[in-house]
């Protein structure tokens, strides 16, 4: 096993555990607009179509002293998803198809700004503003 396995494992133990963080975990829900382009095999244009994605994570906020009031503000919303649990997805049913989310993309009644991974590869934190 390696590292970023151990990582996720120990991440979704906590996120199961009832002592742990089981009572802050949420859904998450995701989608992105792709912009649809010409096709010469059609000879037409290809309409836009949304991708969706689900999973779950924890909510939270920015500490005191990362808040600088440009690049990250204070009403804005930290997401901590880990990646082996977010999939394509709709209504609610997950596939086998890992997603990662994108700027631009709305999760959970959001808008993303920016997409961090950890360096283990296990986790996405994503910034998050209304």
């Amino acid at each position: 096993m390696g590292m970023r396995d151990e990582i996720q494992a120990d991440l979704a133990e906590a996120f199961d555990d009832p002592d742990g963080l089981a009572d802050t975990v949420k859904p998450v829900a995701g989608s992105r607009t792709v912009k649809g382009g010409y096709d010469p095999d059609i000879g037409g244009t290809v309409p836009a179509s949304t991708i969706y994605y689900v999973g779950r994570g924890v909510f939270g906020s920015y500490l005191a002293k990362e808040i600088d009031g440009t690049r990250i503000q204070t009403e804005d919303v930290k997401l901590l998803v880990l990646q082996n649990e977010i999939f394509e997805g709709q209504a609610g049913a997950a596939t086998d198809v890992p997603a990662a989310p994108k700027i631009g993309d709305q999760v959970s009644g959001y808008r993303v700004l920016n997409v961090y991974e950890d360096p283990a590869q296990a986790t996405w934190t994503i910034q998050l503003r209304k």
